[in-house]
């Protein structure tokens, strides 16, 4: 363990310095080393220059905001007014951009193009419409998604997020985001969400302030993904279905399966339009109509590559952790700029389709009906001798360089002992080693921010909903479905018991029943119940979300038959 104690020392040392040390971000922790050693795969760092902070004009009137944040923001400025399509993360990062903009032009916002309901392009709405009163325009099912912002695996999918993009990493630990320089959101910021007005199902055409574009859905990286054709300027808006990385067929913070056929007959589409100029929604643009047909016809193949032979190797019977041994893309594929594994991967990817077509079963008994982790850990140490045994040939392998394996022996030794103080240190050495090899930026942020909480340096908080005008906006339904998710099973063991909700304002009402272990949801106002309660849906959001105290809320923002005292009990039977 001597090279490990060395590294802590060093590491503390440096802790206690860095305390002094302002944090940019809220809730930040500073980095257990100095930032400067930390080191990143040269390609990765390299990558950087991709997200040089600039306006550009790719067209006539087409100007795209680069690095301003995970995601570009496009200008189009028309005759009497301008349209933006994506608007950043947040508030707080759509600021500097629409300021930029406003140097080009003080046209009104005419319209608002979101390309797909992802957070990075819709959040920041708020200050690019300004005082405008703009249209909101989106695919049809777009709204469906922004609804469930607030949603059953909300913290789950936060935690993971924020491990991905590297938000918590002070300076010196994040290189880039894969797609971005970075994400501008934590859970302080603020979230500029305006909902779409207008919306379409496969193709709409339509003109704004003087300017012919078509929206055309185009599934990607997004089941609503929609990219804008502008006819008279040659350029094509592809929306998050091309950027400059092998493409992120899964994300590691958690996303349901992104059917990979559908991106490609997309891609397929973008290659029928010809364009001059191709504008992505994130990464720098590309122009001729030459290499743009190359690179995008290379990019379907890539990921048409992936799924056949994955399928390939599914029917032949392979196993997934088989299968990502042998499907590696041909070399003519492998070698170009754009493919690199900046963002996603192909061995993520053939996971995530073996388990869009197949489920979770890989095929191998043995995976039936495994042994419990700590079950698992205690025969693994037994094998080994005991736990000293164990830590050996952990520290062994770190000192080899063979940090995976030292961190897999490390997590057997804290599933029995969570407090180990050689195993948490050495889990902690382990993750930084393997993140400062990834050529991924999402694995890396992931690595290192995980290292950080292994030692408890870093926490990362819940996702919160702590901005009212946003928190309103929410549907009443997303709140109820999330209260489902949230009942504890133990508390409502021998509860059978029927509340009924309403809410005057939006003229809405909702059941809610506990059965012994399962809440059942239901937008109808129940026959019978033994609750009632009648509350504005406003109020009722900030109770749920926590910015109201629900003992005080209860007696003096709601009307509540059946007993108070027994509308509390209930209440408690969440989480």
């Amino acid at each position: 363990m001597q090279t490990i104690i060395m590294k802590k020392i060093f590491y503390n040392s440096f802790w206690m310095a860095a305390m002094i040390v302002p944090v940019l971000l809220a809730g930040c922790s500073s980095f257990k080393t100095q930032p400067d050693t930390i080191a990143a795969n040269p390609d990765l760092a390299a990558h950087s220059s991709e997200f040089r902070q600039e306006v550009m004009e790719v067209a006539d009137g087409v100007h795209v905001a680069i690095g301003f944040g995970l995601a570009n923001s496009i200008l189009i400025e028309g005759d009497d007014g301008v349209i933006i399509v994506d608007t950043m993360e947040c508030a707080e990062a759509a600021v500097p951009v629409k300021a930029a903009f406003d140097s080009i032009t003080s046209k009104p916002v005419k319209a608002i193009i979101y390309t797909h309901f992802h957070s990075d392009h819709t959040f920041g709405a708020t200050v690019m419409a300004g005082n405008d009163h703009p249209e909101i325009y989106a695919h049809q099912t777009t709204r469906h998604h922004l609804d469930r912002i607030v949603n059953i695996t909300r913290d789950t999918t936060y935690r993971r997020a924020m491990r991905q993009f590297g938000v918590l990493l002070p300076p010196g630990g994040l290189v880039n985001a894969g797609v971005g320089s970075r994400l501008l959101f934590d859970q302080h910021s603020t979230p500029g969400l305006l909902y779409p007005t207008k919306t379409y199902d496969d193709r709409m055409e339509l003109e704004i302030a003087g300017v012919r574009l078509v929206l055309i859905h185009a599934p990607g990286e997004t089941p609503d993904q929609t990219i804008v054709w502008l006819p008279d300027k040659d350029a094509l808006l592809c929306a998050d279905n091309y950027y400059k990385s092998f493409p992120n067929l899964y994300a590691i913070r958690g996303t349901a399966y992104r059917d990979v056929t559908l991106w490609v007959k997309s891609l397929d589409i973008m290659r029928d339009l010809r364009p001059n100029h191709l504008v992505p929604g994130h990464t720098r643009p590309l122009e001729g109509e030459a290499i743009i047909l190359e690179t995008l016809t290379n990019y379907r193949d890539a990921i048409q590559f992936v799924h056949d032979q994955t399928i390939r190797h599914i029917n032949a019977g392979l196993t997934p952790e088989e299968i990502v041994g042998k499907v590696k893309l041909p070399p003519h594929l492998a070698y170009q700029p754009y493919l690199q594994e900046y963002y996603g991967t192909v061995e993520w990817s053939v996971k995530a389709i073996f388990n869009g077509y197949l489920g979770w079963f890989g095929g191998n008994a043995t995976d039936l009906f495994p042994l419990q982790p700590k079950e698992r850990a205690k025969r693994f140490t037994a094998l080994a001798g005991g736990r000293e045994n164990l830590l050996k040939a952990a520290d062994a392998a770190f000192e080899t360089g063979d940090c995976q394996w030292a961190l897999e022996l490390a997590d057997q030794l804290l599933i029995l002992d969570p407090d180990m103080p050689e195993a948490v240190s050495l889990r902690a050495a382990s993750l930084e080693c393997l993140g400062e090899k990834q050529i991924t930026a999402t694995a890396r942020n992931y690595y290192l921010t995980q290292s950080l909480e292994a030692e408890n340096k870093l926490t990362i908080g819940k996702a919160s909903v702590n901005h009212p005008e946003f928190l309103h906006s929410i549907p009443v339904a997303a709140i109820f479905n999330a209260m489902a998710v949230n009942l504890n099973p133990e508390k409502s063991a021998d509860v059978d018991q029927v509340i009924g909700f309403r809410f005057p304002d939006t003229d809405e009402a909702y059941t809610v029943h506990v059965r012994r272990g399962v809440a059942e949801i239901q937008p109808r106002f129940p026959q019978n119940p033994d609750i009632t309660v009648t509350v504005n849906s406003n109020i009722w959001k900030e109770i749920a979300a926590g910015l109201r105290n629900p003992a005080v809320a209860i007696i003096r923002d709601l009307e509540v038959e059946g007993g108070t005292i027994n509308l509390i009990r209930f209440l408690t039977l969440f989480k």
